[in-house]
């Protein structure tokens, strides 16, 4: 026999069911909402705009990114609406792990603007758990619907991307709602550092199907688009592990190294690199072809983000290393172009010559280097137009990307995960530029 119960009792239940706030994921008001207006490193500018201007433009962009590439893809098993980020116009049906990556951080960014930024990151997260690399099943395969024809595996990028924004939603909102930001990226870099990280060069590896010791591909043939010192900095701060140590330190030898042996007076970096040889294990620009294309061993479609990888550490941690790095790259960039944006190329030989015949420009070459113009002061003008030239410019799902992410960058929104304890980074040894492993 069912009870009834006191009308006085129903009253109480009512009002304690209404007062009491519901502790989802979206309830909760992010920390560092949009705009943050960071202060970078002592010396660094910004595009001299108005503030408002300048956070304006990024939101028009951001709207823009957000309605031609981001899209819904169903429902995870425990009821996650999923998203993902279109691989491009032409083929709205594919994504790629790199995508997630930079949708993922670009959301935490977002959050204080777009109110629905915590449920569209958890489900970019939900889509990248729901395709698992076949060789380390914590990863994300690098490309889907996959194919086996191209490999069901992991490539650094993209989870390198999702770790560090899963840190930055732990900064964002705390672990305690349906996501638990923190965990996750533990067992993310787990697999990162057991997968994809050469275990005696210390080097980011292309996936987690690269064999140590190759040939062709090992631990001694990376991508110079996942030389990531700022992440690697802060998986530091916040893991505690020295294994990020020594591959900050590895990495920034490595881009050192490449510099003054190959781009002396550019400071570009290729697509790929190698070793000398099986027993030199100094870097080299790879050969054509070695594993996308003619153009593997120049500044291009991959190098062509390593201006901002490199240029983030050195605005948000005033690290010398790579200050002297990404100064290399904009002082001749801004003598090449004749500090004029419009000059900027599409890829380029690491003597500074242009790749192509004309000037096919591109906001996902222009963008990168406007990061690295911000290390300059005497580079302001240059700095204002390289902006002026992106911000309303749209072209596809990887150049738009990457400009977003740049912007967010230039205007001072872009900011790094750190320890819940501490409101910055650790300071951390000086780099030891003869520690690549030979």
């Amino acid at each position: 026999m069912q009870k009834k119960i006191p009308g006085i009792a129903i009253l109480v239940i009512f009002i304690v069911a209404v007062a009491t706030p519901s502790f989802t994921s979206a309830a909760v008001p992010p920390i560092r909402p949009f705009p943050q207006h960071v202060r970078y490193a002592p010396g660094t500018i910004k595009p001299d705009f108005p503030r408002a201007a300048l956070d304006n433009d990024v939101r028009v962009f951001f709207n823009h990114w957000k309605a031609d590439y981001l899209v819904p893809a169903g429902t995870a098993p425990n009821g996650t609406p999923m998203y993902r980020i279109i691989h491009s116009k032409a083929a709205p049906q594919e994504t790629v792990s790199e995508g997630q990556g930079y949708g993922m951080i670009i959301m935490v960014l977002m959050a204080g603007y777009d109110p629905d930024a915590r449920s569209i990151l958890d489900g970019l997260w939900a889509f990248a758990r729901q395709h698992p690399s076949s060789v380390d099943h914590r990863l994300m395969a690098w490309q889907v619907p996959e194919d086996p024809n191209t490999g069901i595996d992991a490539a650094f990028d993209g989870d390198a991307d999702m770790a560090y924004a899963l840190l930055m939603a732990d900064n964002q909102w705390g672990s305690s709602g349906t996501v638990n930001y923190l965990q996750e990226a533990k067992q993310l870099l787990a697999a990162i550092i057991e997968s994809m990280i050469g275990p005696q060069s210390r080097l980011p590896m292309l996936g987690d199907w690269i064999k140590r010791e190759g040939p062709p591909y090992s631990q001694y043939t990376p991508r110079s688009s996942d030389f990531m010192p700022d992440h690697f900095r802060c998986w530091y701060d916040i893991t505690k592990d020295s294994a990020w140590l020594q591959v900050l330190h590895a990495t920034q030898a490595a881009i050192s190294q490449v510099q003054t042996d190959y781009s002396p007076q550019t400071g570009l970096l290729p697509d790929f690199l190698v070793p000398v040889s099986a027993t030199d294990h100094h870097l080299k620009p790879a050969s054509p072809n070695f594993l996308e294309g003619p153009d593997d061993g120049h500044y291009e479609y991959n190098a062509g983000r390593d201006p901002w990888r490199i240029g983030i550490d050195a605005l948000l941690n005033n690290d010398p290393v790579s200050l002297a790095q990404i100064r290399r790259i904009a002082d001749w960039i801004y003598i090449a172009s004749g500090g004029k944006a419009e000059n900027i190329k599409d890829g380029y030989f690491l003597d500074g010559r242009a790749l192509r015949p004309g000037n096919d420009f591109t906001t996902f070459f222009a963008s990168p280097f406007g990061v690295a113009a911000m290390t300059r002061p005497a580079y302001q003008a240059f700095l204002n137009d390289v902006y002026t030239r992106v911000k309303q410019r749209y072209e596809d799902y990887y150049e738009d990307s990457v400009t977003l992410l740049c912007m967010l960058v230039m205007t001072g929104n872009f900011w790094a995960p750190a320890p819940q304890t501490a409101q910055q980074g650790m300071a951390l040894p000086p780099v030891n530029m003869l520690l690549l492993h030979r």
